[in-house]
């Protein structure tokens, strides 16, 4: 078997080894036993599951100092941004809690045999319940808010799915380390072992999709793995649900009233946005479309000055590091593109940095036209994941829509205007509610709120499907409705039963109710 290695994300190291890649084998076993333990997860109850994700949630929190160290170590990403991802994540099990609680999502409705308008209707139960088990892949770039412990693994247990992660290789000892606090917590519940498990390797993971007693799939990474696990999730006997974040190229368009009200500050606002985390968010923005005018040359040359600050940083992997090398490079090699930021391995200002030295990165970014986008497409509007940017001027909203038109939907749009007033305002709002997950008005997109009424996913290759992967409507992935027609009491869900149910939204004989 494989050994599965924690790698230093500085020195790009291995060492200890956390264990080995999971066989085919024990797959089948882990399966069974996520399917038999469905049932009890089930039967907890929402006010059971609610209770269950507050103490993963506080047992998290426990284990705080060594989670932190430990992701750390492997992901290069600061102790201050992985302690705010440890207490979002916290957050995150504990408000899925809460909307489990809370219930809407079962969408129960009742409705009491009677005459209609077409006859005679029999006694109609609708609600939703659990899927089945779930297969969660986790992400590189959040070892804890999109990884073992993250939002998809919330969900699905707040749903009452069993849970089966497979960990991502750039965090193993991370991963392990908060496998074995989710497995001591839900031994002490006296959880059956199926509820949750962690398995590693790339045949791990296609196997988990290809396993019938598998129900669905998340997934955050790459289009190119993605668009193979969707693939096999949709050719199996039984397709199932393949719920895939894939790779997003944002745009942040700002128009030029914007631009005149406040140039410098928009564009150190994009610099900062451009290389949180190194540039390595699922949401940073990385098309920039200015107004061609002087106060767009103002916005480009803030941002330029803004990223002479920013200084080197570690991307999490040699795959992701290679990648970024060999993307931003072609990029800015292209003969129409004019390069506005990249320090030069020669810069003897900074002699101990630059874009090629040891395993650290710093920013790039690109100006092309309108007029040239369209002969290099295939490489400028690929993801290009870490710190890169690409600058567009447009000088109409016909040019602004072609430039938009020209890239994939993106999971965010951002717009900077001045007001309501804005003449661009209506325009450019339109042309981004075509191509967004969710769009930013005077902000930056590096930033999701767990909430009721956020959305994180967008149209392929932003997302595999219209869900989202974050808020509260991320449990309607987990379930599926199922009506029940006069049927006796005994076997209904307590929840489609006539007795009230405190605080449940239903809705009764068509009239909604609470409680």
């Amino acid at each position: 078997m494989t050994a599965v290695a924690s790698i230093d994300a500085r020195t790009g190291k291995a060492g200890e080894e956390v264990g080995s890649e999971t066989s085919p084998a024990d797959i089948a076993q882990i399966t069974a036993g996520a399917a038999a333990a469905a049932p009890w997860l089930a039967a907890q109850g929402r006010s059971g599951r609610a209770r269950l994700l507050n103490a993963l949630a506080d047992a998290l929190e426990a284990g705080r100092p060594e989670i932190v160290e430990t992701a750390d170590r492997e992901t290069a990403l600061g102790t201050a941004r992985l302690n705010g991802e440890l207490t979002r994540t916290c957050f995150q099990l504990r408000f899925m809690g809460e909307v489990a609680q809370e219930g809407s999502y079962l969408a129960a409705s009742i409705e009491h045999a009677g005459p209609t308008g077409m006859g005679p209707r029999p006694d109609l139960r609708l609600i939703n319940i659990p899927i089945g088990p779930v297969a969660v892949f986790g992400a590189s770039n959040f070892p804890l808010a999109f990884s073992v412990p993250g939002g998809d693994t919330a969900s699905a247990l707040a749903a009452g799915c069993p849970v089966i992660v497979k960990g991502h290789t750039s965090h193993a000892r991370t991963s392990v380390l908060v496998a074995d606090i989710f497995r001591t917590t839900l031994t002490e519940l006296d959880a059956p072992e199926g509820v949750f498990a962690l398995v590693f390797g790339r045949d791990a993971g296609t196997a988990l999709v290809r396993d019938p007693r598998v129900a669905a799939v998340g997934f955050t990474g790459s289009v190119a793995g993605g668009r193979a696990l969707f693939d096999a999730a949709s050719s199996r006997p039984e397709p199932i649900p393949f719920y895939g974040e894939l790779g997003s190229v944002n745009p942040l368009v700002v128009t030029a009233a914007a631009a005149a009200a406040r140039a410098e500050e928009i564009g150190a606002g994009i610099a900062g946005s451009m290389t949180a985390g190194t540039g390595q968010f699922c949401t940073k923005p990385g098309l920039f479309l200015l107004p061609s005018s002087a106060s767009g040359d103002r916005v480009a040359e803030g941002v330029v000055s803004a990223l002479e600050q920013v200084p080197p940083g570690y991307l999490l992997n040699e795959g992701i590091l290679a990648a970024f090398r060999r993307g931003s490079s072609e990029a800015a090699g292209l003969p129409a593109v004019k390069v506005l930021f990249r320090r030069q391995e020669t810069d003897s200002s900074r002699p101990t940095v630059g874009p090629n030295i040891g395993r650290q990165v710093e920013p790039v970014l690109i100006e092309v036209s309108a007029a040239d986008l369209a002969a290099h497409t295939e490489v400028l509007t690929e993801e290009c994941f870490g710190p890169f940017g690409i600058v567009i001027r447009y000088g109409s909203a016909d040019e602004l829509n072609q430039v938009l038109a020209a890239f994939p939907p993106a999971l965010t749009g951002t717009l900077h205007t001045s007001g309501a007033e804005d003449p661009e305002l209506p325009e450019a709002v339109r042309a981004l509610e075509q191509r967004s997950g969710r769009i930013v008005f005077n902000g930056y997109p590096t930033g999701v709120a767990v909430s009721w009424s956020m959305h994180h996913g967008g149209q392929y290759p932003a997302a595999t499907t219209a869900a989202t992967s974050v808020g509260a409507g991320s449990i309607q992935r987990w379930v599926r409705p199922l009506s029940f027609q006069d049927a006796p009491a005994e076997v209904l869900p307590p929840e489609s039963r006539d007795e009230t149910v405190p605080g449940l939204p239903r809705r009764i004989d068509g009239k909604l109710q609470i409680g």
